[in-house]
């Protein structure tokens, strides 16, 4: 296992990345590793990567990566009118 890390350090200085590129490509991929070994579940990929959940999705957001929900509406934006009360008992 050393050898094939000594390999990559070797690999990526002599590719000319800077520390800061190869923390994010690496952070990166483990972290899309994790979330597929998991089937998306980020509580147990958090887990794997041995991160609080939180930072797990700050740093989905901060590389893109995951799903992107719409939000939804409350219900009372959504075009879902509300009966009013009337004044009987």
């Amino acid at each position: 296992m050393k050898e094939k890390y000594d390999g990559l350090v070797e690999h990526l200085l002599d590719g000319g990345l800077f520390l800061q590129q190869a923390i994010e490509i690496l952070e990166k991929s483990m972290i899309e590793r994790a979330l597929d070994r998991s089937n998306q579940n980020q509580c147990a990929a958090a887990k794997q990567l041995g991160i609080h959940r939180n930072t797990l999705q700050r740093k989905m957001v901060e590389y893109e990566l995951g799903v992107k929900r719409a939000r939804r509406k409350p219900m009372a934006r959504a075009g879902h009118v509300r009966k009013k009360k009337t004044g009987t008992a």
